[in-house]
């Protein structure tokens, strides 16, 4: 075991997990453990960028106010606080890492994106923040003394007495089971947004995390609140392809399939309301039009303006003969992000000694009900870097500080076996996900859904490779998704169910789910 241990653990090579490897390794051994290659991960797919609060007429008090307002009501204030309050210094290591955030004449150049008052996102090549940020500390690590072993995916975490001392992990490439040993363990694998026919994640985000940390008995919360984004672009034969909530911010318009500009119908702030108001009026105006589309229009913008400030999208539409600076840009909602999580306190600490989560593996309640956009490479960065500094404490306060809001403990419930159902296989997951636990629910549809995934559970066999782990993983996430939505009598953020249509104060707290919680 001697040769197989490690100071730090780290689960995942996104953001988080490199940048937490980043700051650890200056102060013992480090080892990453990645499922796939070191640079198989979501967050280079982060287009938007990082909110921080750093323009003339910004502060971090306006932040904290922007946050809380896109939380409806489930945002922790503390945890908003420490995030709006201590980004700038975080945004000075990314730098100092070599991230090449925008600038113009020697200044970083700040954007707005919906539901922020001022302009304050940080970019990076323009629409290739989380591919930069990637990149960039993807090669630190590979100069350092950070041990990285790939194809290697994390299949259960080692408790003793009650506290973490290693993880076991599957090496895809020669079917062998390692155990390592550790002081911390970090999760950061991301979130699970492969549960649904439509997302902007790749492959690899299958609520691995989630699963592992609900095994061991750590405390899973939020699992409801799955944001969608509004803008994907839709063409047959394309894969969903994300088009940047700064598109809408830069001045970009919605219109349907009959040219009407619709947003200013559902929201006074129009096309820079919440991510959950806009995907809904889309979802609303797409049946209203018996299409499976609307339209961003951005042929009005400066031609420059666009080429420059959007060059992925630019090529990737033109690549699919598209030329976004004299056509219609054809888009509808999907999958992006899961604001719950392993639920954290404000230093990333689970309620296993030694268990930590970061990234969007991790519910620290920034977020709330439904995330306010660019906050979430934000708190990859802010919280992960309160992880080292906690590990660093020699004598760290008792984890046990009650968090602010009500909360309900529960466990999964039992649920009688269907006698016909479909097979459990990812299509038909993805399919029942997006079909029933979506973007508008109701208790029906969640209850279908919840008995079919609680009968898939019971007939998936015992995983023995990475697909079936996987597999394995995505319906218990699907669980704990669907039967928090169930239990969640309201609509709230990005929870939306047509028979508890309105916010209900009964219901401003957090659900949370553990596996050998009290029944």
């Amino acid at each position: 075991m001697k040769t197989n241990y490690y100071d730090y653990i780290i689960v995942g090579s996104g953001i988080a997990g490199l940048y937490i490897a980043l700051l650890a390794i200056e102060r013992g051994s480090v080892l990453i453990l990645t499922k796939g290659s070191i640079d198989d991960c979501n967050t280079k797919y982060a287009q938007g960028g990082i909110a921080v609060a750093m323009g003339r007429d910004d502060s971090p008090g306006l932040h904290f106010k922007d946050t809380m307002a896109a939380g409806a009501g489930l945002s922790d204030p503390e945890a908003v606080r420490i995030l709006t309050e201590d980004a700038a210094d975080c945004i000075a290591d990314l730098i100092r890492f070599g991230v090449p955030f925008d600038t113009l004449n020697g200044e970083i150049t700040l954007t707005r994106e919906a539901a922020h008052s001022v302009p304050r996102i940080l970019h990076a090549g323009g629409d290739a923040t989380g591919e930069h940020i990637e990149v960039t500390l993807s090669r630190q690590v590979h100069s350092s003394r950070i041990k990285v072993l790939e194809n290697c995916l994390a299949n259960q975490i080692l408790v003793q007495r009650g506290r973490v001392v290693g993880v076991t992990a599957l090496d895809s490439n020669t079917g062998s089971v390692e155990e390592y040993s550790c002081k911390f363990l970090v999760l950061a694998t991301g979130g699970a947004g492969r549960l649904f026919k439509y997302t902007t994640n790749s492959d690899v985000v299958t609520g691995d995390g989630i699963a592992l940390a609900f095994e061991a008995d750590a405390e899973i919360t939020d699992m409801e609140f799955f944001q969608f984004h509004p803008t994907v672009l839709r063409l047959p034969g394309v894969a969903p392809f994300l088009i940047s909530e700064a598109v809408r911010g830069e001045g970009g318009m919605l219109r349907n399939v009959e040219g009407h500009r619709f947003m200013p119908d559902y929201a006074d702030k129009a096309e820079l309301a919440t991510r959950d108001i806009v995907a809904r009026s889309i979802v609303y105006e797409m049946k209203k039009t018996h299409s499976d589309r609307v339209f961003l229009d951005v042929a009005r913008l400066p031609s420059r303006l666009i080429t420059t400030r959007f060059p992925h999208i630019y090529r990737f539409c033109r690549e699919h003969g598209l030329d976004i600076t004299k056509g219609l840009i054809p888009v509808a909602p999907a999958a992006h992000y899961l604001m719950g999580g392993v639920k954290v306190n404000i230093w990333g600490e689970t309620n296993i000694p030694g268990l930590f989560a970061a990234g969007e593996t991790a519910c620290t309640r920034v977020h709330g009900a439904n995330r306010l956009a660019s906050n979430s490479l934000l708190e990859s960065v802010v919280f992960s870097k309160r992880i080292v500094q906690r590990t660093e404490m020699s004598a760290p306060p008792p984890h046990g500080k009650k968090r602010g809001g009500k909360t309900i403990s529960c466990c999964l419930p039992e649920r009688e076996a269907l006698s016909r159902v479909a097979s459990p296989n990812l299509p038909n997951l993805q399919s029942l996900m997006w079909d029933r636990v979506g973007i508008i629910r109701s208790g029906k549809s969640l209850k279908e859904a919840a008995g079919i995934l609680a009968t898939w559970q019971s007939l998936l066999p015992r995983p023995s490779d990475r697909p079936s782990y996987e597999l394995n993983n995505l319906v218990l996430c699907a669980r704990l998704v669907s039967e928090a939505a169930l239990l969640r009598e309201e609509s709230r953020g990005a929870h939306f169910r047509t028979d508890f249509a309105q916010t209900s104060p009964e219901w401003q707290k957090h659900i949370v789910f553990r596996k050998n919680a009290i029944k």
